[in-house]
């Protein structure tokens, strides 16, 4: 039983570790977006004179997801080196 605790709490401080740098790879982003909600767009278009495209949204959203996707993995690899090496993460450093 004390094997098991033990992979529980490596596999929470491993998700903890991977939060703390997902959270400072989205800090250095400059012009990270959000998706759009597609309700309101398609109640409140931009310009009303031209005709919407709502293929355009759909576009837009998958290249955030993808971008998300690309820090997510990112994340993943600086920790995946992390483990390799010995480390102790704490108050933001790497010792």
């Amino acid at each position: 039983m004390n094997l098991k605790n033990k992979e529980t709490e490596e596999h929470i401080t491993r998700r903890s570790r991977l939060h703390e740098i997902l959270v400072a790879l989205i800090k250095q982003q400059k012009d990270l977006e959000l998706m759009d909600d597609d309700v309101q767009v398609f109640e409140n278009p931009l310009n009303h004179s031209e005709k919407y495209d709502p293929s355009k949204i759909v576009e837009r959203n998958q290249r955030i997801i993808k971008k998300y996707q690309s820090l997510v993995r990112s994340a993943i690899a600086l920790d995946a080196l992390l483990e390799s090496e010995d480390y102790d993460i704490s108050h933001g450093r790497i010792s």
